[in-house]
């Protein structure tokens, strides 16, 4: 019997080119992969109406304006069930805003999907309450106070139910 030596193992040029494509096709597939994810979740766009949003920003900047020199204030709560939201609208000296029309606009952070809208009731005391079908999660909430001399308020808040 004649024993063989083992020959070590020993890296030649077409170990080094598999190598290298290999890495390379690993990349390239991984970040094809993420820019499909990345553009099928966001359509990037935040506005669907930018250049009309973009003609009016003076009269956006002046209703700001306006709203400041209102001196309201909006303390937002949520309830424990999704949807659930109680608004405590106070005036420039502490005082509860009664009479107002309150509407509320829910919408999702990352999508245009699910949106809901929905007028709060006056409960007394500059309070004003609702309740919207949602589903758990992170909302934003738009809040549209106006009172009946015409005068508007407007408040956003992030509301997040688990």
């Amino acid at each position: 019997m004649s024993a063989q030596a083992k020959v070590p193992f020993t890296v030649k040029g077409r170990h080094v080119l598999f190598g290298v494509v290999g890495f390379f096709a690993v990349v390239i597939a991984l970040d094809s992969l993420f820019v499909t994810w990345a553009v099928q979740t966001f359509p990037g766009e935040v506005s669907t109406r930018a250049y009309e949003d973009g003609l009016a920003y003076n009269r956006t900047l002046a209703a700001r304006q306006e709203q400041k020199a209102l001196g309201w204030t909006a303390k937002v709560l949520q309830g424990a069930q999704p949807g659930a939201v109680r608004v405590a609208f106070a005036g420039p000296s502490g005082e509860t805003l009664d009479g107002l029309a309150v509407k509320a606009a829910f919408t999702r952070p990352a999508t245009d999907e699910g949106g809901r809208e929905a007028a709060l009731r006056n409960s007394g005391g500059g309070t004003y309450t609702g309740q919207v079908p949602l589903e758990a999660g992170a909302w934003d909430v738009k809040l549209t106070a106006a009172d009946k001399t015409g005068r508007v308020f407007e408040a956003e808040r992030r509301l997040v139910w688990r």
